[in-house]
């Protein structure tokens, strides 16, 4: 039996399109549009052609359109003439676009012919003096030829550790980083997430993440692998939660891949509770991208007992997820929910830096399964790791680092910057990032040790800590609550938060998440008394 090597993540849009030809693989416009695989598959030949004959080979390709099957349809033919892509809605802030174009310099830029952002990404290249990189139109792509020998010999030239996306994220100076994956790392994520969820034809997702948000790479290339049947519906709609759960009973929905603002919105507006009999379909609920509070937790799990419930976690640089639990046993409301154990081909390694005072260098104490309850920093490493940073190879060396339990050979590891400690039963949980670990009045506290305590309150709807010289606490509520003393028999008095604001909801950032900078400039204004 000859075993057939997956190098090239192309293959299962290909393999799919032979054998569903006629099925449908992507739904959009809120369901009034849908694509079959061989379609798909055919647009995506077309675009890879036309990108051959402009001479393209490894070279980055910038998409700038709404989240769409063209967009699917793009990724997939920037792959199929061995280039890589990054993609922006139109929404996108000048500011953004300006620094992403100067860092990820395209060669080609994919949009609509109506494009709203033409004049700005022409103003960014007149003003800097350098040639504006083609412009292909979107509405194009169909009338491009399709050329088999050419898309056959890209196919050979491939190797798996080519680059399939930049994906751009901000630090804490706002600057944009560009988080390099290969396919070989999306290639090995996509086998294990088929294999942990069974995913197949019968499989329907219903997307929520924005095609820049790396969690969308887990809808769109299990689809093309498994020949499932991606739906996706206007963003504005998850503000609707009745809208949304008529559409999922109407489509038959059986899996859905949000972030857990989203399904703790569901679950406070009572929308779970209300339509759960019309969800029955729905099998998989995953999250992933910030902390599930169980309380929000447990109500889908109530209404919805057919369901299995995962917590993925991971950050960008680790090909979207590295560790995986399913919510099996009972959870109380304010307890934090485990992040579990590594997926398959990864290995999570927890470390207590230490300074050396002789050397003024940090050394890493390595902690066991064993030592249950001490905290460390969490790193990772195996193939999902990113190749590191677009054009920036001094933050990538800064947290891309040698595994320290040797120095005999290269063996890269990631430094999530998140604190980690093993449970008694073996789990790993998170209590947060390292830089929401704080020193305040001696002693180190974990922000999110104290929103898991908030959010158990039977009347917190959501929460948030954040520092600035005082522990601020935000948190949504039908009314103000007095939780500095619901807080007083729960938590040590030092803390306690100094500012507690009630909101009426918070503001997210474009990926979904609690827009905690806006938080912390809130906060900056409460303790200079503005």
């Amino acid at each position: 039996m000859t075993v057939h090597y997956q190098y090239n993540i192309d293959d299962y849009l290909r393999c799919s399109a032979q054998q569903w030809p006629n099925k449908v693989a992507v739904v959009d416009h809120n369901g009034t549009r849908t694509t079959t695989f061989a379609q798909l598959n055919e647009f995506a030949e077309r675009l890879g052609s036309h990108l051959i004959t402009l001479g393209l080979e490894r070279e980055p390709i910038l998409v700038l359109m709404p989240r769409s099957m063209e967009v699917a349809g793009c990724f997939a033919g920037i792959t199929k003439s061995n280039n890589f892509y990054a993609h922006f809605d139109e929404d996108v802030p000048q500011e953004r676009l300006v620094k992403t174009l100067h860092t990820f310099d395209p060669k080609v830029i994919i949009v609509r012919k109506d494009s709203s952002l033409l004049a700005s990404i022409s103003e960014h290249y007149s003003t800097t003096g350098t040639s504006l990189p083609i412009l292909l139109n979107v509405e194009d792509i169909p009338t491009y030829s399709v050329d088999q020998k050419l898309l056959s010999l890209r196919r050979e030239s491939h190797i798996d550790t080519d680059l399939l996306y930049v994906l751009f994220t901000s630090g804490s100076t706002g600057e944009p980083k560009g988080v390099t994956i290969c396919h070989k790392s999306v290639i090995d994520y996509t086998e294990w997430l088929s294999s942990e969820f069974g995913f197949s034809e019968k499989t329907v997702f219903l997307n929520q993440a924005p095609f820049y948000f790396d969690n969308s790479i887990t809808d769109i290339y299990s689809t093309f692998k498994a020949g499932s049947t991606l739906h996706l519906i206007d963003s504005l709609w998850y503000a609707m939660p009745a809208k949304v759960m008529k559409y999922m009973s109407e489509h038959h929905v059986t899996t859905i891949f949000w972030v857990p603002s989203v399904l703790c919105f569901f679950a406070n507006t009572n929308a779970v509770e209300r339509f759960a009999a019309q969800l029955q379909d729905l099998k998989q609920i995953i999250f992933c991208g910030e902390p599930m509070p169980n309380k929000q937790l447990n109500v889908w799990r109530k209404h919805l007992p057919q369901c299995t419930c995962t917590n993925l976690y991971g950050p960008t640089e680790i090909t979207d997820v590295c560790a995986y639990y399913h919510a099996e046993r009972e959870f109380a409301d304010d307890e934090i929910l485990p992040i579990g154990f590594a997926c398959a081909n990864t290995q999570l390694l927890l470390f207590a830096p230490e300074e050396n005072s002789a050397s003024g260098k940090t050394q890493y104490r390595f902690i066991t399964p064993e030592q249950v309850g001490a905290k460390g920093l969490l790193f990772v490493r195996g193939t999902s790791l990113s190749l590191g940073y677009y054009a920036n190879q001094a933050k990538t060396d800064a947290v891309f680092i040698q595994n320290p339990l040797h120095h005999n050979y290269l063996d890269r590891l990631y430094n999530t910057g998140d604190i980690v400690a093993y449970n008694e039963h073996g789990e790993l949980v998170c209590y947060g990032r390292a830089d929401s670990q704080i020193k305040y009045q001696g002693h180190r506290i974990e922000l999110g040790e104290i929103e898991a305590i908030v959010s158990g309150h039977s009347e917190v709807k959501g929460c948030a800590c954040v520092f600035d010289k005082q522990i601020g606490l935000f948190y949504t509520a039908d009314h103000d609550l007095d939780l500095k003393a619901y807080l007083k028999d729960k938590l040590p008095s030092y803390m306690i938060p100094r500012h507690i604001t009630r909101l009426d909801q918070f503001g997210s950032t474009a990926n979904g998440k609690i827009d905690r900078f806006a938080l912390k400039t809130k906060l900056k204004e409460l303790g200079s008394g503005t």
